[in-house]
């Protein structure tokens, strides 16, 4: 069992303030297609799934046609983001090969680090790993942890100028004394492949609009749903937590998939309430087996975002990883789940390298 680890929410209450349906559009499907056939991400455009909302009244005696199952005894399915993530890649890695032999191009990943935080290291050393394996160039700018604001600027558009460069990414968090915000402002957003420059967020908060690019975690979050399954329109979905890079994001592109969304953030009282309501239950508090078993609807759908190191002295670096979600105890509440590792983690990382693929192709025109 996971050793339950003291957490600074008492009563949904933060004591320290922190720092397609598939059946809905099916037509869109069609568009996912190269010329060969092939899907690489099977998430319809979004412009595609904005219907009318006709208000007509539900059946008195049922929410939904199919209800989800109520069995408390049942064993979740495990949702296994690396073997959907694979995939993906290896749909990449064919349409960079097309791309090279047809037109002699192929995209161009550059990320900007600062400092050198080992988990920052780690996820870009990860990303240039990705890179490679599909053929994608990369190239990454270090700068020191005490660079200046004009150094980073001086980085970043460098890195614009370039045209062999389609995809360019600042890994956060960066050091206190720079800027976040003022960082991804000086970002073009057609470069943009993590997708949080403000005129991306925007488009993809507003119907009728398509951003360019789509957060990595959240599009992967989505992309997990869809491969496995799972029925998204009109179900309850619950976001836990409402960061920019995560929260925020995946609640709006839930929404643009027509769940009926809460959000659950540090000031919210009684978060099991609104939690154990929930058809789908996406996790990014940051915060180690925040959500218990009772915090879940059964049958519940859960997708846990979590990476948090616990002490471990039995594992070989001193730690292991955990999500927000109390694993040991949803698997006998929840329908389907995502571990930690092995679950979103490698799908962000296919997301990030499907950005950057679609960057190029609009670049060259390339279909």
């Amino acid at each position: 069992m996971i050793p339950r680890v003291a957490s600074p929410w008492r009563n949904g209450l933060r004591l320290r303030v922190p720092s397609g349906s598939r059946g809905c559009c099916r037509s869109a499907h069609n568009t996912l297609r190269n010329d060969h056939g092939c899907p690489i991400v099977i998430s319809p455009p979004l412009v595609s799934l904005d219907i009318p909302d006709d208000w007509a009244p539900s059946p008195a005696h049922s929410c939904f046609s199919s209800p989800i199952s109520s069995s408390n005894e049942q064993t979740a399915t495990i949702i296994d983001g690396k073997f959907i993530a694979d995939e993906i890649r290896t749909r990449i890695g064919g349409e960079v090969r097309r791309m090279k032999e047809g037109i002699g191009m192929v995209p161009g990943l550059a990320v900007i680090v600062v400092g050198r935080r080992r988990d920052s290291q780690s996820y870009v050393r990860n990303k240039m790993m990705a890179c490679a394996e599909v053929g994608i160039k990369s190239m990454v700018a270090q700068l020191p942890e005490d660079c200046t604001k004009d150094q980073l600027l001086g980085a970043l558009s460098s890195f614009d100028a370039d045209p062999s460069v389609h995809g360019i990414l600042v890994q956060l968090p960066l050091p206190q004394h720079l800027d976040e915000g003022k960082v991804l402002d000086v970002l073009r957003p057609e470069k943009d492949v993590d997708g949080f420059h403000p005129l991306n967020m925007g488009n993809l908060s507003m119907r009728g609009r398509e951003p360019l690019f789509i957060p990595c975690t959240p599009k992967g979050c989505i992309e997990m749903l869809l491969r496995s399954g799972v029925e998204i329109a009109g179900r309850k979905a619950a976001v836990i937590g409402r960061s920019n890079i995560v929260g925020l994001p995946t609640s709006l592109l839930l929404q643009r998939h027509h769940a009926t969304v809460s959000i659950v953030h540090a000031f919210t009282k009684n978060p099991e309430l609104i939690t154990c309501e929930a058809d789908i239950v996406v996790t990014a508090a940051g915060v180690p087996n925040l959500v218990r078993g009772n915090w879940l609807k059964p049958g519940a759908v859960v997708i846990d975002v979590g990476t948090n190191p616990v002490e471990d002295p039995s594992s070989e670096h001193g730690y292991r990883l955990t999500g927000d979600v109390c694993y040991e105890e949803a698997v006998r509440v929840a329908s389907a789940i995502t571990p930690v590792p092995g679950g979103v983690g490698p799908m962000t990382i296919a997301m990030l390298l499907s950005n950057t693929l679609d960057s190029a192709k609009r670049v060259y025109a390339f279909t």
